[in-house]
């Protein structure tokens, strides 16, 4: 259901999500998520709900990968189009110690893809 130019630029959104995620850096975070994104896990047992404004303090409080030395471990599984202006994609990623699994839905809207929203999962361990 979708052209190569519609994955190049969805594989771009996710390659400077994960820039951002390893320097801690929510400058590229919020070129690429909707203002109106959710942040969304389940994963302690506990439901956790985040707007865009409280996820980027978060970000900006903590230490970023790349300063501690982190190697990189992120990865894009898959990209299914559900139609030309909405797609879900897989990713894995690491933050120290924690394995993340991320479901992003993204919108193409006024030209540009952006993550509407983040349902992830995430476990405990090392490597």
């Amino acid at each position: 259901m979708a052209d190569r130019q519609a994955l190049g630029e969805i594989v771009t959104v996710l390659e400077t999500y994960f820039d951002g995620l390893h320097h801690s850096d929510t400058g590229r975070l919020g070129r690429v998520f909707h203002p109106a994104a959710h942040y969304v896990t389940v994963s302690d047992g506990t439901f956790l709900h985040r707007d865009m404004k409280t996820y980027f303090e978060v970000v900006e409080h903590r230490p970023s990968p790349a300063s501690r030395g982190e190697v990189r471990a992120d990865e894009i599984v898959s990209i299914e189009f559900a139609g030309p202006v909405t797609a879900r994609a897989l990713v894995r990623c690491a933050i120290g110690t924690r394995r993340f699994i991320d479901l992003l839905t993204l919108i193409r809207l006024d030209g540009q893809w952006r993550i509407i929203s983040k349902v992830f999962h995430f476990s405990e361990g090392e490597g």
